[in-house]
């Protein structure tokens, strides 16, 4: 039988309706990435993530973005190598802190946003990245620059496939300000995460593609993301799969 890891990224939320959205998200996948304080997330959200993961039994990564909480992280910004680094140490040291206390584990690091994007394509970007994360596995996606900077520091990858966004036909997400690169339709997603884990060809804007994961990520602040996430686990389990953490 085989297995793949269903994740979303939580610790986001702005008000008590997504809060509860996330709760519910919970108990539909295997892993999270909880935002820790470069676009969102504070101590206390990071602590109510945690916590709730760790009742789930949910695999724990922390979401490092640029330090751009004004855009949400979605900005492909400049900073000086060492102040950004410097930056994703001491969000993935944030969250890291509270795991220990809570007596949970990080097991994975995923950039957030414009940081993954631009990462995926810039490897002095992806190597940041990378040593920030100390030991814990690197997430991003396949073919990129963040598992060529991964495999390079001999420290282990899982690529990630997205269920809820059109992809380029280069493999890179279509820019979210393209009508359609967020796919509204919940049959759609489940039928590309299907797709995707399975390695078969699916629409892609220009064409068609094919992509090799071990991970495939729903957006929590998506509508319908927790109604998504049960009709992708119905969609993969009727052909076979197993939904089990990468970690």
């Amino acid at each position: 039988m085989q297995a793949i890891d269903l994740n979303a990224d939580m610790g986001e939320y702005t008000d008590d309706n997504q809060r509860s959205a996330e709760a519910e998200l919970m108990l539909l996948v295997s892993s999270c990435s909880i935002a820790c304080g470069g676009h969102a997330g504070d101590d206390e959200t990071m602590v109510h993530t945690v916590r709730l993961a760790k009742k789930r039994n949910v695999s724990i990564g922390a979401h490092p973005s640029y330090p751009d909480r004004e855009g949400f992280g979605r900005r492909s910004l400049k900073f000086d190598a060492t102040e950004l680094l410097e930056s994703l140490k001491d969000q993935i040291a944030a969250l890291k802190k509270i795991t220990d206390d809570e007596g949970a584990s990080l097991n994975h690091v995923k950039p957030h946003g414009a940081l993954y994007n631009d990462a995926a394509k810039d490897l002095p970007l992806a190597e940041l990245i990378v040593e920030a994360a100390g030991g814990a596995i690197i997430v991003g996606p396949p073919g990129s620059k963040i598992e060529d900077a991964a495999k390079i520091a001999g420290k282990n990858f899982s690529a990630e496939g997205f269920v809820d966004r059109l992809y380029l036909q280069s493999g890179a997400l279509t820019p979210r300000g393209t009508p359609g690169a967020v796919i509204e339709d919940v049959a759609a997603r489940a039928e590309q995460a299907r797709a995707i884990a399975k390695g078969e060809t699916f629409r892609a804007s220009g064409g068609a593609l094919t992509l090799t994961v071990q991970t495939l990520c729903i957006h929590s602040d998506s509508p319908g993301a927790a109604e998504t996430a049960r009709a992708v686990r119905a969609a993969l389990e009727s052909d076979g799969f197993t939904i089990r953490t990468f970690a």
